[in-house]
C-alpha cells in the first residue's frame, strides 16, 4: 500500500457505488481518473472525488513522493454507513418507513507489478 483515501457518511446508497467500484478496481488510477467523468452514475464523482485524494496522498508523501502513473487501484472498499429511518403517510392511516442510506468508501493505491 503506497497511499490510502477514505470518505464517510456519503448520502448514497453502498448498492449505487458497488457499481462503479466494480469498474474501476484492479485499474491503473491513470486510467480509472480518465474513465470515472465518462461513466453515466452520479456514484462516479463520489468515487472520484476519493480517488483523487489517495493520487494526491501518493504523489505528496514526503518520505518517497511516487508518479501518477505508476499508481494502481489495489483496493477499493464500499461499506454501509449509518442509515436514517424517515416515515411516510401509507394506506388507511398507516405509516411506512423507508431508510436512507449512507456509504463509506476506502480506497488503497499501491504501485504497479511489473
Amino acid at each position: 500500500m503506497i497511499a490510502k483515501s477514505q470518505a464517510r457518511f456519503l448520502r448514497i446508497s453502498p448498492y449505487k457505488l458497488r457499481i462503479v467500484a466494480d469498474e474501476i478496481r484492479g485499474k491503473r488510477a491513470e486510467d480509472a481518473m480518465r474513465m470515472l467523468p465518462f461513466i453515466n452514475k452520479r456514484a462516479a464523482k463520489f468515487i472520484e472525488k476519493a480517488l483523487k485524494s489517495a493520487v494526491a496522498n501518493a504523489i505528496n508523501q514526503e518520505e518517497s513522493p511516487i508518479h501518477e502513473d505508476e499508481l494502481v487501484v489495489s483496493k477499493i472498499e464500499i461499506n454501509g454507513g449509518p442509515s436514517m429511518a424517515r416515515f411516510k403517510p401509507g394506506a388507511q392511516g398507516r405509516v411506512k418507513p423507508f431508510k436512507h442510506r449512507t456509504s463509506h468508501i476506502y480506497i488503497e493505491l499501491d504501485r504497479i507489478k511489473e
